[in-house]
């Protein structure tokens, strides 16, 4: 097994197919071809299912990939220290729960390590995703949010997924609502006030249940309910239709408007949020600078 089997094989799983893999190596398809066969010999599995579609990611390879790019990764930060010339292509992808403060840590780790070459991914998504995405060592960190409510679900399915949950910081619960919102001079909001405004949320998809909800107290009923897939639109409707949402209260003028503010919502209970590793995984140098951001912005 060498590393440019393992590259070869990840960009085949990134692009789908031979034919784009190939031209993006720029080597030919029978030569990228045999290398993936030598290579799913010599471990003694199948990484890719071949049918009449095309190929397709075998769930045994999309585990191996997992490692492979955690090698490759560790591959590249000792090109960086001995060899002096960057390491290649930096690599790096966190998957997230919708937070101004992870955005905020990423653009400072690409200033920080964003070269010539890198490629860096920031997953905003629904926060299964986020634990199949570190399970699947997709991404090497996932952030997101315990309570009293979510806790005993969601960290029994991060132990089946041999996943730890680190904490971060604990947040107290506030409203974001519009500046010009009729409660936008309280000092506190109750949940009695909020009953006749518009509920926004973020949409979790096939896994809508309520312990992968963003939102905290989320078996509350509530008369309007607007569920939405991104930051963007949910502070537009804020804005727009008096609506209100419920998370941290960590708010960024520059991400999420002048117009929005973040108000303490009465007898709520903590947010723990944090981010979750694999296991089996060792963090790299990328991860650990990312984290390093996310700790200046939360303390």
């Amino acid at each position: 097994m060498t590393l440019q089997q393992l590259r070869y094989a990840i960009t085949v799983a990134e692009t789908g197919t031979i034919t784009e893999a190939a031209k993006k190596l720029y080597i030919s398809q029978p030569s990228l071809t045999n290398a993936i066969h030598e290579l799913e010999k010599e471990m003694n599995l199948v990484i890719f299912q071949r049918t009449n579609k095309g190929i397709l990611l075998s769930g045994e390879g999309e585990e191996f990939l997992g490692y492979a790019r955690q090698v490759l990764e560790q591959a590249s930060i000792l090109e960086d220290k001995y060899k002096g010339n960057g390491g290649g292509k930096k690599q790096f992808c966190v998957s997230t729960q919708h937070y101004s403060f992870a955005v905020n840590a990423f653009v400072d780790l690409i200033k920080e390590y964003g070269q010539e070459e890198y490629d860096f991914s920031l997953r905003e998504t629904q926060t299964y995703e986020i634990i199949e995405d570190v399970a699947h060592m997709r991404s090497e960190i996932g952030i997101l949010f315990l309570n009293d409510f979510n806790e005993t679900v969601l960290r029994k399915i991060l132990k089946t997924n041999d996943l730890e949950f680190h904490e971060l910081f604990v947040a107290k619960p506030h409203v974001f609502i519009s500046r010009k919102h009729p409660l936008a001079d309280r000092q506190v909001i109750t949940n009695q006030e909020l009953e006749e405004y518009p509920y926004l949320s973020f949409e979790q998809g096939e896994h809508n249940s309520f312990y992968f909800s963003e939102e905290i107290f989320s078996t509350s009923e509530r008369k309007k309910n607007i569920r939405v897939r991104d930051r963007a639109t949910l502070f537009n409707l804020l804005i727009g239709l008096n609506g209100y949402t419920v998370c941290s209260g960590v708010i960024d003028k520059k991400l999420n408007g002048k117009d929005i503010i973040a108000v303490p919502l009465q007898d709520e209970g903590d947010m723990r949020i944090g981010y979750i590793t694999h296991r089996k995984a060792v963090p790299g140098r990328l991860a650990a600078t990312y984290l390093e951001a996310l700790r200046k912005y939360l303390g």
